[in-house]
C-alpha cells in the first residue's frame, strides 16, 4: 500500500472505529510505530484526525483525504458523462460569459461543448484550458494563481483577485460534497476562495456532482444552497434527498 492510500485508509479507520492506538494501526498495516506516528501529525494538521496519548480520535472538524485527479476521473466515469451531457441543455446563448471551475465532470462538460458555439470562457483549471483551447469559436481566458497538483487548478490570492474582477452569465462549479446543513464543501481552503469567489461573480450557477457527493460534508463551505441555482447530478441521488434539496429551494436536473 502506497503512502496516499495508507492515509486514506487510516483517517477511515479512524472515522470508524473512534479510537485507534498506534499499536494497533502499526499492526493493521504492517508499518513501524513511527511511521505510524508521521501519518497521524499529516492527518492532524489535514484537520482528519486528533491525536490523543498513544493514538488518535475523529477530529472535530469534517474533512478526508483529497484523491488525485487521475484517480477521481476514473471513479464513477459514466455517471459523470451523463451529469456534462444534461448540462448541456443549460449553456448560455452564444456570445455569453461563462466561467468554469476545476473538476472531473466539468472536463467532461468542456469535451461535449458543441463546436459551433461561440462564448468566452473563464478557467483556472489547467485540464479544463487545455481543452477549450482546441475549440476555434471559443475566446479562452487562464486565470492566473498557484498550481496544486491534486487537481491541476490555479489557486491563492491572485486566482481570487482576477475572478472577483468578473462578472459572468453563468459558472459551472464543482464540489467535493453537499448537504442541506453545511451546504456545498470541499477539503482545500484555497480551492473553496476561488469556488467562492466563482459562485459570486455570475448570475447563474450550476452544480456539477455525480450522486455520492450528496450527504457528504468536507470541511471548508464554499456556498450554501441559496447561493446556487441548480445541481446537476444523476440517478443515483436517493428520492429523499432530492426532496430535501428541493424544499430547501435548489433545483435539482437528475441525469
Amino acid at each position: 500500500m502506497y503512502a496516499p492510500e495508507r492515509l486514506q485508509s487510516m483517517a477511515r479507520l479512524v472515522s470508524d472505529r473512534r479510537r485507534v492506538s498506534v499499536t494497533d494501526l502499526a499492526r493493521e498495516y504492517d508499518v513501524t510505530t513511527e511511521t505510524v506516528r508521521r501519518d497521524l501529525s499529516r492527518l492532524e494538521s489535514m484537520g482528519l484526525v486528533r491525536r490523543v496519548h498513544g493514538g488518535a480520535v475523529p477530529a472535530d472538524v469534517l474533512g478526508r483525504v483529497e484523491v488525485g485527479l487521475v484517480d477521481r476521473d476514473r471513479t464513477r466515469a459514466e455517471a459523470k458523462e451523463r451529469v456534462a451531457a444534461a448540462a448541456l441543455a443549460l449553456l448560455p446563448p452564444a456570445g455569453s460569459t461563462v466561467l468554469l471551475d476545476a473538476g472531473t465532470t466539468t472536463s467532461r462538460l468542456v469535451a461535449a461543448l458543441p463546436t459551433d458555439l461561440r462564448l468566452v470562457v473563464f478557467t483556472h483549471a489547467v485540464p479544463v484550458a487545455a481543452r477549450l483551447a482546441t475549440l476555434p469559436l471559443v475566446e479562452l481566458h487562464l486565470l492566473p494563481g498557484r498550481v496544486r497538483s491534486a487537481t491541476q487548478a490555479a489557486v491563492g490570492h491572485d486566482t481570487v483577485d482576477a475572478v472577483q474582477r468578473l462578472r459572468a452569465d453563468v459558472a459551472f462549479v464543482g464540489t467535493n460534497a453537499l448537504t442541506t446543513r453545511h451546504g456545498f464543501s470541499t477539503p482545500d481552503p484555497d480551492e473553496a476562495a476561488v469556488k467562492r469567489a466563482l459562485v459570486r461573480a455570475t448570475g447563474r450557477t450550476v452544480v456539477l456532482a455525480d450522486s455520492t457527493k450528496i450527504g457528504q460534508e468536507a470541511t471548508v463551505r464554499f456556498a450554501a444552497l441559496d447561493e446556487v441555482d441548480c445541481l446537476v447530478t444523476d440517478d443515483g441521488l436517493a428520492a429523499d434527498d432530492r426532496s430535501r434539496l428541493e424544499a430547501a429551494g435548489l433545483e435539482v436536473l437528475v441525469a
